[in-house]
């Protein structure tokens, strides 16, 4: 009984160790990792973003830059030769006409030098015109007669010397202007490194200012352009006089001038003015929104949308204003533009469209 009993409890007991080699196999089957070759990899999941669709608008091309008020003339003025100053006619701040003389050196040596060659010339005259009778009757040689009359020239060809000289004792306006502050007195030696004053025209102002390269060929001599100063609230008309030959490489602009149309109280040399440019309507510019543009060092691209790939294309930009920016080659209307997700895109990636503008 006890050996039955035995023999059942060993057999009982085989066949549970069967069993459970039997489940463990199982298990590892379904846990067993995938073999070192690895299955076949699913598909690349394009990104998702938003596009816009490019299409042409009307935009009105204006333009604001900063400008200054010149004088229509100024200058300097100056002595051509050191002396003494024996007059002077400078009230600070007065309106002189053209040819007013305002300082008068000290030339009292020059005027006696003219005053010896006066009465030279009066001798020398004489003796050519009593040399000229004894010509007509052979009394003297030609080359006598010759030489009196070379005297008398070379005698007057000192005399415009010393005239001349006697000019450059004598500033003058070069033109009606109003005088700025002296910076000599009365008595002063001074010499043509001196500063006397300044003089400007003021009956007229010019303006002056510099517009970006891509607008050069927009503006030109008689364009009519508009701008306002510090205190007045209506736009003064400009007309363009010149353009710089060349645009300044520094700043990659153009240097404009024009003529102020009208006059004010609050118009003076050096005001800062806002001067207001209209380039006209555009009615078929093509404006993106601005987060579509990707700066980079010398170029901008854009993405475009094309058969589900993003093709990266280079792009220039126009007028801007608060959202959007206008694109004035490297785009096409109906091109499909990316402006979400542009860092994440690499060239020729695959792109899925959630949303079209």
């Amino acid at each position: 009984m006890r050996l039955l009993a035995n023999g059942n409890y060993h057999s009982l007991l085989f066949c549970c160790l069967l069993s459970l080699a039997a489940c463990k196999s199982n298990d590892d089957k379904k846990i067993a990792p995938p073999s070192a070759g690895g299955g076949p990899k699913g598909p690349a999941q394009p990104t998702r973003v938003e596009a816009f669709l490019v299409k042409t608008s009307s935009i009105s091309e204006k333009l604001e830059v900063p400008g200054t008020l010149m004088p229509y003339e100024a200058t300097e003025l100056r002595p051509e030769v050191s002396g003494r100053i024996t007059q002077l006619n400078i009230r600070e701040g007065q309106a002189v006409g053209k040819g007013a003389l305002l300082v008068k050196l000290y030339d009292a040596d020059l005027q006696a030098q003219l005053k010896k060659l006066e009465v030279q010339l009066a001798i020398y005259e004489k003796t050519a015109q009593r040399q000229a009778e004894l010509l007509k009757i052979d009394g003297i040689s030609k080359q006598e007669y010759d030489l009196s009359v070379l005297q008398v020239s070379n005698i007057k060809a000192d005399m415009e010397l010393i005239r001349t000289s006697i000019n450059k004792t004598e500033i003058r306006a070069p033109f009606s202007g109003r005088l700025g502050l002296r910076n000599i007195s009365m008595g002063a030696y001074v010499t043509p490194a001196t500063l006397i004053t300044n003089i400007r025209q003021e009956n007229e102002l010019k303006l002056e200012f510099t517009v970006p390269e891509k607008y050069s060929s927009k503006i030109g001599a008689g364009k009519i352009v508009r701008f306002t100063v510090e205190g007045m609230e209506k736009d003064i008309p400009a007309k363009v006089i010149a353009t710089e030959e060349a645009v300044m490489e520094e700043s990659r602009s153009l240097r404009i001038r024009a003529v102020v149309q009208g006059k004010a109280p609050q118009l003076i040399p050096g005001a800062f003015a806002k001067v207001k440019l209209d380039f006209g309507q555009d009615n078929n510019a093509l404006m993106i929104p601005t987060q579509a543009v990707i700066p980079q060092a010398r170029f901008k691209k854009v993405i475009i949308y094309r058969g589900g790939t993003a093709i990266f294309e280079t792009v220039t930009t126009g007028v801007r204003d608060s959202s959007n920016v206008q694109i004035t080659s490297g785009l096409a209307a109906g091109d499909t533009i990316v402006i979400t997700g542009l860092l994440s895109i690499k060239p020729e990636g695959k792109l899925q469209i959630t949303k079209l503008n």
